[in-house]
């Protein structure tokens, strides 16, 4: 979905990004649908991921320069000045705020996916304990789970063995092995896995940040480079004439939508 500039908000764009003309929007290298993926000739990379950077960079009159690296290294790229944006699923969080800025475009949920013939619901870390549950490194999704570990072991419960991965393909096979409980990622590509495979179920979904708090997803920049107000703004902007909601729906996100793009909001409490 493409639509047209805007001048007012395109005005906002650091003079040397506008003579440019183009926004370098990097994402997770390893990424799985819906949010990143690879379409059907192996070249094109779609997703809500990409999406949302092609809307928001349309809004500020801008071409999208797409780059991927590891998950880690995209941070470095950011704070580097190599690209101009990470958008890839990222989660604010207060340790995160101290390097860079965020403008959010989707609630963060996490999800607990199962095999389909566990008899199993995951409602808070007494639940885990004592599991094989596998994640990425790095995520909030392993903070939760760390989280949830303390918590067991204050409790005199056992701990949940964590299993990291880095591909998808390394998750699933797992799954379906049985050498793993249940994998807990994004809930946009748990739901798209359970639905598309039907080898899999969801026995838990829960805010990124905690319990006592709706984590959000956002672009991410470096921190006060000039970026942010034009990328909340432009996200704001397609939120007031219906192009944001068209592309969640595009990928059965409509229930991730968020008001408002807010800038530096409260984040994922840090650890420790």
């Amino acid at each position: 979905m493409r639509v047209a500039k805007v001048d007012a908000i395109a005005a906002e764009v650091p003079e040397g990004i506008r003579k440019r003309g183009t926004l370098v929007v990097t994402g997770d290298a390893n990424s799985s649908p819906p949010l990143r993926f690879y379409a059907d000739d192996d070249k094109t990379m779609i997703g809500i991921e990409t999406d949302i950077a092609y809307l928001v960079a349309d809004i500020l009159g801008l071409r999208v320069d797409l780059r991927s690296a590891d998950w880690a290294q995209n941070f470095v790229k950011v704070d580097s000045g190599e690209v101009d944006a990470f958008i890839s699923n990222v989660t604010v969080t207060e340790e995160r705020k101290e390097k860079f800025d965020f403008a959010t475009y989707r609630l963060d949920n996490v999800t607990f996916e199962a095999r389909r013939s566990l008899d199993w619901k995951v409602k808070g870390a007494r639940d885990i304990a004592g599991k094989t549950i596998g994640v990425g490194s790095g995520t909030n999704q392993e903070a939760l789970l760390v989280r949830w570990n303390e918590e067991n072991v204050a409790a005199g419960l056992p701990a949940a063995d964590l299993k990291y991965f880095q591909q998808a393909t390394g998750y699933y096979l797992a799954l379906a092995s049985g050498r793993i409980d249940a994998y807990v990622g994004p809930n946009p590509s748990a739901v798209f896995h359970s639905e598309a495979t039907g080898q899999t179920k969801l026995v838990g979904t829960f805010s990124g940040a905690g319990e006592a708090l709706q984590g959000e997803i956002a672009v991410l920049t470096k921190k006060d480079n000039g970026l942010v107000r034009a990328y909340a703004d432009a996200i704001n902007h397609a939120i007031a004439d219906g192009t944001y909601r068209k592309v969640l729906q595009r990928w059965g996100l409509e229930d991730e939508a968020v008001a408002k793009s807010e800038i530096n909001p409260r984040g994922l409490p840090r650890q420790g």
